[in-house]
């Protein structure tokens, strides 16, 4: 009979609750069949560790005295954003330092989260009810009001892997490119991916309760470039980038262990996040999709030498984790992970514990994300007519 997530709730707080990761999974539905195992599992964890650059932090300061309007505001060097009232801010992983283009909003994110002391300076041009025009002092997480990751885009569903056919390296998101296909690079967990073991989110929308970054999150929203349109494998996995998620958690809670700086040579500054979905086994056709393997992920290797990125490719997780890939040339490529799959499996298993332990349970989405959604380019207008 299927399950429902009341139901396995109370399992939690019975102590009888049966919870395994989704590599677990995947090896024993190797060796049952997928109703006894829809029956004999509660719930499975996934998991993701890697650079998530549309990532960020709101923050409250307090107010000084005699009060001030902050119009322009720097973290460490860091511009953040300053149109949100007087002294509230919105500071993105990928800000760069004024000072230092291997330092931003990453940085500065993951130290305060470390409780370390950071330098605010802020200017304002000074009204009857915020008086002063500049100010200079140090700020840490506890000397803050709120401080809380909100993220526009995690989490990506099967994004692509990346080469480059050029004469000369290219310096991406995607790490360095080495010339003439020398190379190829991933950043997805494969069979732990949380969005590959939902691919069509039957178990996640807003309110979904999540690991992030080392305490308890929330998805708010469905992540920007949100794409369901993309063609899908007979398990339904997309080839290409698809669904992202918008989520949001308390960034005094968090850990560096699972939120970490990052420089990309000649690009700029990243942030690794780590996000922990527990998905429940409601039924056989879940247990089908929780049961996806590296095998059976296949996504496209796209060119970033050339306009638009063709694809030069495809190929399995299974084939990246490997070590080398094929291309459609018949090229035999070295493959390389900008995420982590260690820190993954870590997260997977810290989620494991948490619910084992019943200091977390499950939450039904309030509101479903589009079934019907893509990517619009940005195109040139002139004078703003349709």
């Amino acid at each position: 009979m299927a399950k429902t997530v009341s139901q396995i709730n109370e399992k939690i707080k019975k102590g009888t609750v049966v919870v395994v990761s989704a590599e677990a999974f995947t090896a024993m539905a190797k060796e049952k069949d997928l109703k006894e195992l829809s029956e004999e599992v509660d719930i499975v964890t996934t998991a993701t560790f890697g650079p998530m650059c549309s990532s960020g932090a709101i923050i409250n300061f307090g107010h000084w005295s005699p009060g001030i309007r902050m119009e322009e505001i720097t973290l460490n060097g860091v511009n953040a954003y300053e149109g949100l009232a007087a002294v509230d801010t919105y500071i993105g992983a990928t800000s760069e330092s004024k000072f230092d283009a291997t330092y931003g909003g990453a940085n500065v994110i993951e130290e305060l989260i470390d409780g370390k002391d950071v330098r605010l300076h802020a200017r304002g041009k000074g009204t009857d009810c915020y008086p002063t025009k500049e100010i200079d002092t140090y700020i840490n997480k506890d000397t803050i009001n709120e401080f809380y990751l909100f993220n526009p885009r995690n989490a990506y569903q099967n994004y692509a892997a990346a080469t480059n056919s050029t004469n000369r390296i290219r310096y991406t998101y995607m790490g360095s490119l080495l010339p003439r296909f020398s190379n190829v690079t991933y950043s997805t967990s494969g069979e732990l991916s949380p969005l590959l073991n939902d691919p069509y989110l039957r178990t996640i929308g807003l309110g979904t309760r999540i690991f992030l970054g080392g305490g308890e999150g929330y998805v708010v929203w469905n992540g920007t470039q949100f794409h369901t349109r993309r063609e899908r494998t007979p398990e339904g996995i997309p080839t290409m980038p698809g669904a992202t998620l918008a989520v949001i958690g308390d960034a005094k809670q968090m850990s560096r262990e699972y939120i970490r700086s990052a420089y990309y040579e000649k690009y700029g500054v990243s942030m690794f996040v780590g996000i922990g979905i527990p998905i429940p086994v409601l039924d056989e056709k879940m247990a089908a999709h929780l049961a996806i393997s590296n095998e059976k992920i296949i996504t496209n290797i796209l060119d970033y030498g050339q306009d638009g990125h063709p694809s030069v490719g495809t190929c399995s997780y299974a084939q990246l984790a490997s070590g080398s890939v094929t291309l459609s040339d018949g090229k035999e490529v070295k493959t390389a992970p900008l995420s982590s799959l260690a820190k993954a499996r870590e997260i997977a298993d810290v989620l494991a514990s948490w619910i084992k332990e019943k200091r977390f349970f499950l939450s039904e989405p309030v509101h479903t994300f589009p079934t019907d959604s893509f990517v619009k380019p940005l195109v040139p207008r002139e004078g703003g007519e349709k």
